[in-house]
C-alpha cells in the first residue's frame, strides 16, 4: 500500500527496464481515497520521476477499483481539529502542482473512479488514457469540500464544469473524449498497455526538446493552476470554519446515490 516507482518492460517484451518511461502508481485500498502523508508521496514520486534524466515520460496509474477518489474524509472526521484539513489541502495542492510542473510529460491512465482530487491529477495531466469504465466528477459539495473546478475545467467546457459541480455528477470517459480532453478510451484490461504506449512514443523525442516543450506550453496556460486552485481552497477551509462541512460530512457515506454512474 502507498506509492511506487518503476520503470516498465521493455517495449518488446521483459527483454529489460524501459528507463525512459517511468510509472507511478499509486495503491490505497479499497477506493485510492488518499491520507495527508499519500498526497506527499505522490508529489514527492513525481517530482523524482521528471528529475531523472533518464526519464522523457511519466505514466500515473493506480492499483484497485478506481484512479483516485479524492482526499481521505475519514481521516479528516477522526480529527477534532484542523490539522488533517490543513494537511489535506496543502498535500493536494503538492501533489497537483507536481503533476502540472513535472518537468517531462505526464499520462494519466484512468480507470474506474476518477473523483475529487482524481480530476485535480488527471487534470493536470499532460494526457490521459482512460478505461471505458472509468467516471469523472466531482462530489464536493456532497463531502462538505469545495475545490478542483480549476482542473474539471480543463477537461470539460465551462457550463458543462458548472453543472458537474453543482449537481455532483458525473460524465463518462466517452464524453470526455468526445471533448477532446481524453486521448483514448479503450477496454479496462489494455489500460495501461496503452498508456504505455503513448508514453513511450513521447518518449522517443529528444529529452532535452521535451522538457523545454513542457515548460514552454506551461508558460502559455491561459490559467495559474497553482494560484487558482489555491484560491478555491481558501472556500474549502471558509466551509470548516462556518460549520456547514462538518454538517454536510456527518452523513458522509449514507448518501445512496451513485456517484460513479455517469449522467443521464
Amino acid at each position: 500500500m502507498g506509492v511506487s516507482t518503476a520503470s516498465p518492460a521493455g517495449p518488446e517484451g521483459p527483454e529489460g527496464p524501459d528507463k525512459a518511461v517511468a510509472v507511478v502508481t499509486v495503491d490505497f485500498p479499497p477506493v485510492n481515497a488518499l491520507p495527508v502523508r499519500g498526497w506527499y508521496a505522490l508529489a514527492d514520486a513525481v517530482r523524482a520521476a521528471g528529475r531523472d534524466p533518464d526519464v522523457r515520460c511519466v505514466v500515473l496509474a493506480a492499483e484497485g477499483r478506481g484512479f483516485n477518489a479524492g482526499v481521505d474524509i475519514k481521516e479528516l472526521l477522526r480529527d477534532s481539529g484542523h490539522a488533517s484539513l490543513i494537511g489535506a489541502n496543502r498535500g493536494c495542492a503538492e501533489a497537483f502542482a507536481a503533476v502540472y510542473e513535472c518537468e517531462v510529460p505526464v499520462v494519466a491512465a484512468v480507470g474506474g473512479h476518477c473523483l475529487g482530487g482524481g480530476i485535480g491529477l488527471a487534470g493536470n495531466a499532460d494526457a490521459i488514457v482512460a478505461s471505458d469504465d472509468a467516471t469523472f466528477g466531482l462530489p464536493e459539495l456532497d463531502r462538505g469540500a469545495l475545490g478542483a473546478a480549476t482542473h474539471l475545467a480543463r477537461l470539460v467546457p465551462q457550463h458543462l464544469m458548472r453543472a458537474l459541480y453543482y449537481t455532483s455528477r458525473t460524465a463518462t470517459a466517452a464524453e470526455l473524449h468526445a471533448h477532446g480532453s481524453v486521448w483514448k478510451v479503450v477496454p479496462r484490461a489494455r489500460l495501461l498497455a496503452e498508456a504505455l504506449g503513448l508514453a513511450r512514443e513521447i518518449a522517443r523525442k529528444d529529452g532535452t526538446l521535451l522538457r523545454l516543450a513542457k515548460a514552454a506550453i506551461n508558460g502559455i496556460d491561459p490559467v495559474d493552476v497553482r494560484r487558482s486552485y489555491r484560491f478555491e481552497q481558501g472556500f474549502t477551509f471558509e466551509a470548516n470554519l462556518s460549520g456547514v462541512a462538518d454538517r454536510v460530512r456527518a452523513g458522509f457515506g449514507d448518501d445512496t446515490r451513485d456517484q460513479e454512474g455517469g449522467r443521464p
